[in-house]
């Protein structure tokens, strides 16, 4: 049996700010930007099976995480500067199944112009801050590659630890496991 996580409304989740970073929920705008970078060969270099090909697949997407907002209450946010008004990318936490039991997955993925700066670092941070207040009984989870340092390293400055007792074969090759810890 599948534990399956009360829905919660939790008030303040469509919109975070960080020093640099708003991240907000996804809307219907946001769609060329889910385009352009879930067809960035580059941006999913180590999750290749996350590449779309048409823009009915992103609009797809965009559906299934308007579904996770609508259903909780949270989800992925598209991230920005501050003081831009372009997307950076995409982060935040999804309900996934894992070992019979639900989990939050960080998810982060940023266009390739914004990598090597503290983007992603920041914005999963903030994800992973947001759910130690608002669903501080969920495990967070985040599943890498181990050849993607960078991921890696990102998921370490959000406050993850790396879980070696859970790493899988994946999708698209090895899945690394780092959790919340606590």
């Amino acid at each position: 049996m599948t534990v399956e996580p009360t829905p919660t409304r939790d008030s303040g989740a469509e919109e975070l700010r960080t020093e640099r970073l708003l991240l907000c929920r996804p809307a219907p705008e946001d769609l060329d930007a889910i385009f352009a970078l879930h067809t960035d060969p580059v941006a999913c270099e180590h999750n290749p099976s996350d590449l779309v090909e048409t823009r009915k697949e992103a609009e797809l997407l965009l559906l299934r995480w308007s579904h996770q907002w609508d259903r909780y209450g949270f989800g992925y946010w598209t991230v920005r500067r501050q003081d831009a008004p372009e997307p950076l990318g995409f982060c935040g936490v999804k309900i996934v199944g894992f070992r019979r039991n639900a989990v939050l997955n960080l998810f982060y993925r940023f266009f390739p112009s914004a990598w090597g700066v503290g983007y992603a670092s920041e914005a999963a941070t903030a994800a992973v801050d947001w759910t130690r207040v608002h669903r501080p009984d969920d495990v967070v989870i985040a599943r890498v590659r181990p050849e993607n340092v960078a991921s890696q390293r990102v998921a370490l400055r959000a406050g993850l630890i790396r879980a070696s007792d859970f790493d899988t074969p994946g999708d698209d090759g090895a899945d690394w496991f780092y959790i919340s810890a606590g």
